[in-house]
């Protein structure tokens, strides 16, 4: 049973849908866009955090300044006695934070790579309460400014989105991410699906909707329907690897079906149980990306 606070939610889209849609739809994207309070999280959050202490006093710790905000990257050196084989790019999900992706981290780390673990704006140690397609890749943008190019870049959830948006340059005046490969775990393939979700959930209507996508062609100077991740993928022809639970109920399965027709530069794993985010720490999803990361590319014959 939806809750009295969505109940009313949904009653005021619902009416404003009538009288004011055009206001209605900015409000509705700037509810979309808003973040929660990274001081307020729950008990089991908290103990994430705190477990993961020993782990982030091991990085060096940057505040790099985007467009609007201050964003928090986390420096990771290689395992003790490995040589460097590269840079990696690790970006999050949505209410998630670097603390969450240790085994990722640790694995590439583990390997001989440097990781350089984003805090997207609104989340973890980053500042601000707001966070879109946009104002991501303009902290993806900056991180590769600093410490690009990366061998890969890796995301999860949302995460995995922003990485392919960025490496397929989809905000307009930023230039694509220099990223050798992608791994993509979990990660929704369709912005305007996602919209679609959160839009029925809330009771947005369709006048509002056209609202809501044209503030993102105003942000982003292209179209929401721009916003798919094979058609990113098909035109950007980065090797890349989608590993995704067919379990998962965060992020259809669809999703990374959607992704996998890009091309035959995108392979699919699937990672049977594993659901939305026990998957992060699965030492075999992990030592398949490490190995996809690794693995040399083969030249082309003629």
């Amino acid at each position: 049973m939806a809750s009295f606070g969505l109940k009313v939610i949904r009653g005021v889209f619902g009416a404003a849908e009538h009288v004011a849609p055009r206001l209605s739809g900015r409000a509705a994207f700037e509810l979309f866009c808003r973040t929660a309070n990274v001081k307020a999280l729950s008990d089991g959050e908290r103990r994430a955090v705190e477990r993961a202490a020993g782990f982030m006093a091991e990085a060096r710790h940057h505040r790099l300044k985007t467009k609007a905000d201050c964003v928090a990257v986390h420096e990771f050196r290689p395992g003790p006695g490995r040589g460097s084989r590269g840079t990696v790019l690790v970006i999050h999900g949505w209410r998630s934070r670097t603390e969450y992706m240790r085994t990722l981290i640790d694995g590439f780390r583990d390997a001989g790579y440097k990781v350089v673990s984003l805090d997207l704006p609104g989340h973890g140690h980053s500042l601000g309460r707001h966070l879109n397609m946009v104002t991501a890749v303009d902290a993806v943008r900056v991180a590769g400014e600093w410490f690009g190019p990366f061998a890969a870049a890796v995301g999860h959830s949302f995460g995995g989105a922003v990485a392919a948006n960025a490496v397929a340059a989809s905000v307009k005046g930023m230039p694509p991410l220099a990223a050798e490969k992608l791994v993509l775990i979990a990660a929704p393939s369709s912005l305007p699906a996602i919209f679609d979700d959160f839009s029925h959930r809330l009771n947005v209507g369709p006048r509002s909707r056209v609202a809501m996508a044209d503030r993102v062609k105003h942000l982003s100077g292209r179209p929401l329907s721009d916003f798919t991740g094979d058609r990113q993928l098909a035109e950007t022809p980065v090797p890349t690897l989608i590993i995704h639970a067919p379990d998962d109920r965060e992020v259809h399965a669809d999703h990374a079906k959607r992704y996998a027709g890009a091309g035959d530069h995108v392979s699919l794993h699937w990672a049977e149980g594993l659901g939305h985010r026990r998957i992060l720490a699965d030492k075999d999803v992990v030592a398949r990306a490490v190995g996809f990361v690794a693995e040399e590319r083969q030249p082309a014959l003629h």
